[in-house]
């Protein structure tokens, strides 16, 4: 039987709880989900979290403008973000192997397919690639978008059947309810003009993206026809349990 295929979009801020520091935990609460569903669905995921590792123990000085400080903290973090995933994972019984990308691959046709072909031939040798935008080439998910669109163009080209970004809510909320200070989530989404009307952007402590960035990918997914979860990675075991409708969540067709 054909697994299906998740795109698993996780951000910095979802990656540290909320904190100065990279959770192990939230890494093996991911590890431990992926484990359990192994059977029936293969991973792809979209990792930010290189300059987040690097800040934890190296301060740059540099009279470079702040988008090359944060370049080189990613070069500085990267390595050590795989690593941890690598540990991670291998507890779990699963392989993983990096892939850096950066926007131009998307705009070369020889690229795109190189791109598919590698992460098809990881997959079906059950390595689950941990892709990130190449930050010391590239700047564009550093200034914006924590890797949102990254991950929606990932998905796109690689006709995955679900793409979950893992946020710090319980999904996309309604504007009136976010003012009267008691968030309520919109469930399923079937107009997306009303979706976008409802979205109050606000960017997270470590992230760049903020909820504006996530309705940008799903847009992007949407029209490829591609089904979009937007969902609470601070809880432990969000995937599963938004699979049992157990937790409140967005989902968009």
């Amino acid at each position: 039987m054909k697994k299906r295929r998740i795109l698993l979009k996780v951000g910095s801020n979802t990656l540290t709880k909320e904190t100065d520091n990279i959770s192990r935990g939230k890494i093996e609460d991911i590890a431990n989900q992926i484990a359990k569903l192994n059977d029936t669905y293969e991973f792809i995921i979209v990792s930010s979290g290189a300059i987040a590792v690097a800040k934890q123990f190296v301060k740059l000085e540099s009279k470079q403008s702040e988008i090359f400080v944060k370049q080189a903290l990613a070069s500085i973090g990267q390595p050590h973000l795989i690593r941890i995933y690598q540990e991670i994972f291998r507890e779990y019984g699963l392989l993983s192997s990096q892939c850096l990308l950066s926007y131009s691959d998307f705009e070369k046709q020889q690229s795109k397919n190189n791109i598919v072909n590698t992460i098809n031939v990881l997959v079906n040798n059950n390595y689950i690639p941990i892709i990130n935008e190449n930050d010391t080439v590239a700047t564009d998910e550093i200034q914006f978008g924590d890797n949102d669109k990254l991950a929606a163009l990932t998905a796109t080209l690689l006709n995955v059947d679900l793409l979950l970004i893992a946020t710090n809510t319980n999904g996309v909320y309604t504007k009136e309810s976010i003012k009267n200070n008691a968030p309520e989530t919109i469930h399923e989404v079937k107009n997306f003009e009303d979706l976008k009307n409802e979205v109050v952007n606000s960017k997270s402590s470590h992230g760049s993206g903020g909820m504006g960035s996530k309705i940008e990918a799903a847009e992007i997914t949407k029209n490829a026809q591609i089904e979009t979860w937007i969902l609470n990675g601070l809880e432990d075991n969000f995937i599963t349990n938004a699979f049992e409708n157990k937790v409140p969540f967005t989902k968009i067709k």
